[in-house]
């Protein structure tokens, strides 16, 4: 009998501490994760986007273009969806396009989603007919805007179903690096060039999202990387994802049936080292995909909410509009800059105005206290990253760039003092050239948004 009441005390002891385990696996389920995804490589040539001096379409595919989609749910219901794409980059109408149609098919709206290009130049160009910079045959151009047409509504697509997929989830972080990324901003007597300067500041960090299921299984992994996707040049005219989309193969060659889903850095004035060739492109993105894998099989940080999604606007200051005598210099000059100072030249000859601002996107989302993701709009620099960390503090921070729409280079006001290649201004929208007061105006911008998300923030 005593014996009977002893099993029996253990067994409900037992029982009491499953009920526990399971509250607490319960409580730890924060999140609700929906996956989808799309392959979006162009089913024949097409106009390639990244580099202008190109005069033909694309001749085969080295590696298939991808669209993917992950959809956050915190305990209270509030949702944010990233929407990683194999492309080069999306400007204002094609970025409005798409928050349009995904608002249609999901609810969400602009704050709750991110737009994240690779910025991959041996992708097509993005277009529905606004002015670009890539000449072309009106016959390629409208083979560029059908594509551009049904690409927003493959996303519109996998944003309902990655909805549709929510299942109960954890999120956690940590950190990589990889070492490939190369500051490119190399000083000559000359002037700045497109070179190779290794004391220059490059962001190798690689920073690592997990998403597992109720089982600790493996689901989803969102990561970063500071560097262009140029390890491929002009001369190459296959299509693919360059660096970043190899290592997405690499990460799910190795984790079978997971979505891996990549977020470009602050790679404004960063390459790859060494680059020109396509064994260069496998062997960064393999180290790329295998220094992800490494952070996954460590201890990661776990990501609790709730989740705040911000987005804002900082209104950058343009230079006044150079004598008509100097844009015509410019326009016969470099070509980075001649295109601008045309396009300025033709607004004043039709007797347009040209603007004095323009506004920059800056996206924020808060998860917790655990970590703080800054989406800049625009091809930002480096130096941003060293700014923003000073700004709301280095920890628990992600910094991406590219994110939504890429009107142009976003310099620092060191860069807009040395001159180069990176400020050469807006390239679609408007024309126009950054006054040095954007790197304050920007930053000011991401510290009030961090103030506005909950985020502890470093004394001014």
């Amino acid at each position: 009998m005593a014996r009977r009441k002893l099993w029996l005390g253990v067994g409900l002891m037992l029982v009491g501490l499953m009920g526990i385990r399971a509250q607490a696996a319960e409580e730890a389920l924060e999140w609700k994760v929906g996956l989808a995804r799309v392959n979006i490589t162009p089913e024949g040539p097409i106009w390639m986007a990244g580099y202008a001096a190109r005069n033909k379409p694309s001749e085969g595919v080295l590696l298939d273009l991808w669209a993917k989609a992950l959809l956050l749910e915190d305990k209270a219901g509030h949702q944010g969806l990233i929407l990683s794409v194999d492309v080069i980059g999306f400007n204002k109408q094609v970025w409005d396009a798409v928050v349009e149609r995904v608002g249609q098919k999901t609810g969400l709206k602009r704050e709750q989603i991110l737009l994240a290009p690779s910025h991959t130049h041996t992708g097509p160009v993005i277009s529905l007919g606004e002015e670009t910079i890539y000449i072309m045959p009106e016959e390629k151009q409208k083979i560029v805007y059908q594509y551009t047409g049904k690409l927003i509504g493959q996303l519109a697509d996998i944003a309902a179903r990655a909805l549709a997929d929510r299942k109960p989830a954890r999120l956690s972080w940590g950190w990589g690096v990889v070492h490939f990324p190369m500051n490119r901003r190399e000083f000559t007597p000359r002037g700045v060039i497109l070179g190779v300067n290794p004391s220059g500041y490059a962001d190798r960090r690689v920073p690592v999202l997990r998403a597992e299921d109720a089982e600790g299984k493996l689901q989803a992994v969102v990561f970063g990387c500071a560097c262009h996707c140029t390890t491929l040049t002009g001369q190459h005219y296959v299509i693919s994802g360059d660096y970043a989309g190899f290592a997405q193969e690499h990460i799910e060659k190795h984790y079978p049936g997971v979505q891996a889903m990549f977020i470009a850095g602050c790679a404004g004035d960063t390459n790859p080292y060494p680059r020109g060739e396509i064994e260069h492109a496998r062997k960064h993105g393999a180290d790329l995909g295998a220094e992800v894998c490494r952070v996954l099989q460590g201890k990661l940080q776990p990501v609790r909410g709730p989740l705040c999604t911000l987005l804002e606007y900082a209104e950058a200051p343009l230079q006044p509009v150079p004598p008509q005598e100097e844009l015509e210099k410019l326009a016969k000059g470099p070509a980075h800059l001649a295109h601008n100072a045309k396009r300025m030249l033709a607004a004043l000859k039709e007797g347009k105005p040209l603007p004095t601002k323009f506004l920059v996107p800056i996206a924020l989302w808060q998860f917790g206290e655990d970590l703080t993701l800054v989406g800049i709009s625009g091809e930002v620099l480096g130096g941003y990253v060293l700014r923003v960390e000073k700004a709301i503090g280095p920890l628990n921070l992600w910094v991406a760039g590219y994110i939504n729409e890429v009107f142009g280079y976003l310099p620092t006001a060191a860069a807009i003092a040395e001159g180069g290649y990176e400020t050469r201004g807006l390239y679609t929208e408007q024309a126009g050239f950054f006054a040095p007061q954007v790197e304050e105006l920007v930053v000011a911008k991401i510290r009030q948004l961090a103030e506005k998300a909950g985020r502890k923030l470093p004394n001014p």
